[in-house]
């Protein structure tokens, strides 16, 4: 058989968030009814300051593949994240696809962002904080335009050049009105929704400084060592997660030292009605995911179905 290799520029072409969303919904869903394996992340820092990670096997019922992810974080460098997605055919385990995962990584968060937002951040929703100015900041504000009409964003950044540079390109792009702010707390001050993708080891976001009814789309903290959101704000809020176990284990819930019991929902319960999501106006809310391989898969299949019928994504047999 032939593999079909796929660059960066080759998945961008043949991902669309719009779609991807809807199949990406039904993965959670289906994942939350019927799950048939246990993600696995697997971490080892480097001799520098990068990190290699492989996640396996995503999988889910309805799509016959399953992927492995090998790729590496190395926060100095832009972008950050580099590596490659395997996509297996699920009976026989053939090659159908290498691609890179740096890009499609990138938008499954951006669209996993949405779908949390969509059923945890009041429906009134409009402005937006987005603290870390990065690719994922920019990615997470452009998907949250698929479910919600969006009026101001302010954004905060350690880096005031990156926060400039990213005010300017959202205002270009999306014609949103993009103020640059100095603080975290100035931020986030009178955000609806706010989105957090940095690099902290500390928490940053505590109580008081969100209103109520706010809905915050935690992304930093997807590994051991990593915190954004502090125990005290977590605790008090209705706190959602893509996987219980991995939030304790590298996630949000155990860098700030919560347990499992600190957590109301996986978001795929959520999406499969067994758990409620927003339940008042007054509510805070938070999803803190850890990126799972199903999500992989989800947004690897999409591609796949897409570049298959795309003649300038070259192929290569590895049986020869």
């Amino acid at each position: 058989m032939r593999t079909l290799l796929l660059n960066r520029s080759a998945v961008a072409r043949n991902l669309q968030a719009l779609l991807l969303l809807d199949d990406m919904r039904e993965a959670f869903r289906t994942d939350a009814l019927a799950r048939t394996v246990a993600p696995q992340r697997v971490r080892a820092p480097l001799h520098s300051e990068g990190t290699a990670l492989v996640l396996f096997p995503g999988s889910v019922p309805g799509i016959p593949a399953y992927t492995v992810k090998v790729h590496a974080k190395f926060p100095g460098q832009s972008p950050a994240i580099k590596g490659v997605v395997h996509l297996h055919d699920l009976v026989t385990g053939g090659l159908l696809a290498v691609m890179d995962s740096g890009h499609l990584t990138a938008v499954r968060t951006g669209v996993v962002g949405a779908l949390a937002a969509d059923v945890l951040a009041r429906p009134d929703a409009t402005r937006v904080a987005v603290v870390g100015a990065g690719r994922q900041g920019v990615l997470q504000l452009k998907q949250l335009r698929l479910v919600r009409t969006l009026s101001q964003v302010r954004v905060y950044d350690t880096n005031l050049e990156h926060a400039n540079a990213f005010a300017s390109r959202m205002y270009q792009e999306l014609n949103l009105p993009v103020s640059v702010e100095t603080s975290v707390r100035d931020a986030v001050a009178d955000a609806d929704i706010v989105v957090t993708a940095t690099w902290s080891r500390e928490p940053f976001l505590h109580p008081g400084m969100v209103r109520p009814g706010t809905h915050i789309t935690a992304l930093g903290a997807d590994e051991p060592g990593k915190a954004e959101v502090s125990a005290e704000l977590l605790g008090a809020s209705h706190f959602v997660c893509d996987h219980r176990a991995l939030s304790v284990a590298s996630g949000a819930a155990g860098a700030v030292g919560l347990t499992e019991g600190a957590i109301h929902a996986e978001l795929g319960e959520v999406l499969a009605g067994l758990k409620p999501g927003r339940t008042s106006q007054e509510q805070v809310t938070v999803f803190a995911p850890v990126g799972l391989p199903f999500q992989d898969l989800t947004a690897a299949w999409h591609v796949f179905q897409s570049a298959s019928g795309d003649e300038d994504v070259p192929t290569l047999d590895f049986s020869e």
